[in-house]
Parts: C-alpha cells; sequence; structure tokens
C-alpha cells in the first residue's frame, strides 16, 4: 500500500472535468479578458496561471466548461484565433490528479 500523498490508488470522486489549455496568453491577458475571449462558448470559469515569485503571468491559463460539447465547440473556434494581439493555442487539458499535502 502506498503513502496517502502518492495518489496512486485514490480515486478522484469529483467527474468528469472539461477544461482546456489555452497557450501562447500576452502577459496582460486578465481571468476576465479570458473569459470574456471564449463568452461564446459558456465558460464557467478561467484561470491565468502565474509565476509564485514574481507574480507575472506564465502565458497561458486554463477555462473550465460545464459540458464537452462546449469545450469541444471551443477548442475549435478558439484554436489559432487571436486574443489580445497572439494567436492562441487551445486543446483538452491534461487531467493531472491532486496530491494529498501533510
Amino acid at each position: 500500500m502506498s503513502a496517502p500523498w502518492e495518489d496512486s490508488d485514490w480515486n478522484d470522486r469529483s467527474g468528469p472535468e472539461y477544461r482546456c489549455f489555452v497557450g501562447n496568453l500576452p502577459y496582460s491577458t486578465s481571468e476576465a479578458s479570458l473569459s470574456d475571449a471564449f463568452s461564446n462558448y459558456s465558460p464557467l470559469y478561467s484561470e491565468i496561471v502565474v509565476d509564485n515569485e514574481t507574480g507575472r503571468s506564465r502565458g497561458f491559463g486554463f477555462v473550465q466548461f460545464q459540458d464537452q460539447k462546449s469545450m469541444d465547440n471551443a477548442i475549435q473556434g478558439m484554436n489559432g484565433q487571436q486574443v489580445g494581439g497572439r494567436n492562441v493555442t487551445v486543446s483538452r487539458a491534461n487531467h493531472r490528479p491532486r496530491r494529498w499535502r501533510a
């Protein structure tokens, strides 16, 4: 049996997650402007990943959707489109299991 923080045998019971990875974002992009860019696809929320030390955007983020269809439509419609003057990359986010912290 592995330690609980290893997360190997623990099943996440939160259900399916419909998240898109959005890359090549301008550093000036906010969570509100990212949600606005995806507003045609009814996002639940968006988040921009920031550097822990500087607090500056790392140039990518995630957008959460209600269902598979909305996520697929967003990927088809937004991949390669301009957000803030840059062509963004949109793809399905890889699921990363949560780690337990002691």
